[in-house]
C-alpha cells in the first residue's frame, strides 16, 4: 500500500543503484533529531522510544515514531493543534499592522 506521496512505500531493505538513499536518510535523521530534542524539552522522550530515521524504496526519508501509547498520540495531536492555533492567531494579528503600514506609507 502506498499513499500519493509514497510515504508508506516499502522500507529500503535491498538498495537499488541510482536511488539517493543517503540524502533521504540524512534529511530524516535531521528531522528525527529535531523532533527528539523538542520532545525531550517537553519531557516526552519516554513516550516515543521508537523514534528513528528511515528511508523507503524511493529514497524518501521517513521519520518513524514507532509504537506509541494512545495517550502519546493524543498528546502529539494536541501539541500540533495548539501550535497551529498560535500560528493562525499570529498571522491574523499581523494583518492589521501590515494594512496600517501600507496606509501610512501611501499618505
Amino acid at each position: 500500500m502506498t499513499d500519493r506521496r509514497g510515504v508508506v512505500a516499502k522500507r529500503a531493505e535491498n538498495l537499488m543503484p541510482d536511488v539517493p538513499y543517503v540524502r533521504g536518510w540524512t534529511q530524516a535523521r535531521r528531522s528525527a533529531s529535531n523532533l527528539a530534542s523538542l520532545l525531550t524539552d517537553l519531557g516526552l522522550e519516554s513516550d516515543f522510544p521508537g523514534l528513528t530515521a528511515d528511508v523507503n524504496v524511493l529514497g524518501d526519508g521517513l521519520v518513524r515514531l514507532g509504537t506509541i501509547r494512545p495517550e502519546a498520540a493524543l498528546l502529539l495531536a494536541e501539541l500540533i493543534t495548539s501550535g497551529l492555533a498560535v500560528e493562525m492567531l499570529d498571522s491574523m494579528a499581523q494583518v492589521p499592522r501590515d494594512a496600517l503600514k501600507s496606509r501610512a506609507s501611501a499618505a
